[in-house]
């Protein structure tokens, strides 16, 4: 018995004096473990009288309860004091200033993009995508432009090959539509996207540009129609009482085609220097759909009419928001974006 209690107490002084849990550990194994100082009594047991046995064992259990418990609850009041040690060294001083985020704006162009696709979609419009790597087939020959026609020297394009092109107008996503819709009726999509051509960039012109097209296609489908929604546009995107007006022009794909003029916004039609003493700022073509360009999409163009409309989204910004280089849109100046943060 008097060696249980020795025993017992040199566990206990052990326990009391550590200092780490991983020094707590070894202790562990040097009392509890198989070969642990309380394991080593029970071999006393085999020396002793029968009757002694009961008893002696009894105290060896007891024996290891309290040192058992002993340990627990060190290695709870060790734990804790860890994690004090830890929240202490990683603390934060709330009282210090926070370090600002840096947060992203939408684009201007993605602002008038996203405009102009709420207002078309509130007419009943839908929007229609297409490849940027577009075929000649649909950029150009669906339009109403064949290989030999002089308008294809203007559109300076880029070539991948002699059948594969980058789309220099989305008037490609409006033939596509066309050829979709089989000769179904009606048609009312807006095609915005990303359009690219043999340029010098300067304030004014850039090689990749981006457009909105839009085309209805409907039986009884007048040019009245196509000022009434223009003009609703423009009352939309520069402001209430802005007046439209169109001026005669060519474009393959429609016929007959108009330039499309709106107000000056600083001056109000009396004339400045932004629309040059005009009153008058152009700001996109128009016209009505080629019966041609219907009749190869397998429409019949005796039975239904339809209009189609292009703006230049750069155009627009440029207006709206009185930006003087187009150049700004591609340069990723944060001090140009952040200034449309009141926009979003």
């Amino acid at each position: 018995m008097e060696k249980i209690q020795q025993v017992q107490q040199q566990a206990l002084d052990q326990i009391e004096a550590c200092t780490d849990l991983q020094q707590l550990q070894q202790i562990r194994i040097t009392t509890l473990g198989k070969k642990g100082s309380i394991s080593s009594l029970m071999t006393m047991m085999k020396d002793l009288p029968a009757t002694e046995k009961p008893a002696f064992g009894q105290q060896v259990n007891d024996c290891k309860k309290t040192v058992s418990a002993a340990l627990e609850k060190k290695q709870t009041l060790l734990e804790k004091e860890a994690l004090d040690r830890q929240l202490q060294q990683e603390k934060i001083d709330i009282t210090l200033p926070g370090t600002a985020l840096r947060s992203g704006t939408l684009h201007p162009l993605t602002l008038v993009r996203q405009e102009i696709e709420d207002l078309f979609i509130g007419m009943g419009y839908t929007v229609a995508e297409g490849p940027e790597v577009e075929l000649d087939f649909y950029n150009f020959e669906r339009a109403n432009i064949p290989a030999d026609h002089p308008a294809r020297d203007m559109q300076d394009t880029f070539y991948i090959n002699p059948q594969v092109l980058l789309r220099t107008h989305t008037t490609a996503i409006q033939m596509r539509e066309l050829e979709k819709a089989q000769g179904r009726l009606p048609i009312k999509v807006i095609c915005p996207g990303k359009v690219y051509r043999r340029d010098d960039d300067d304030a004014t012109h850039s090689h990749q540009f981006m457009q909105a097209e839009g085309l209805v296609v409907d039986e009884n489908i007048t040019l009245t129609d196509l000022k009434g929604t223009l003009q609703f546009m423009a009352d939309r995107m520069f402001g209430k009482g802005r007046q439209i007006r169109f001026r005669p022009s060519y474009f393959q794909f429609t016929e007959p085609s108009v330039e499309v003029d709106v107000s000056c916004h600083l001056c109000g039609g009396k004339g400045c220097p932004v629309c040059k003493g005009t009153g008058w700022i152009e700001v996109l073509g128009a016209g009505m759909v080629h019966p041609h360009v219907l009749d190869m999409a397998g429409f019949d163009s005796s039975a239904c009419s339809g209009f189609a409309f292009g703006v230049g989204l750069e155009r627009v910004a440029m207006l709206k928001y009185g930006i003087d280089d187009i150049r700004n849109f591609y340069i990723n100046d944060t001090r140009f974006l952040k200034m449309f943060d009141r926009f979003d």
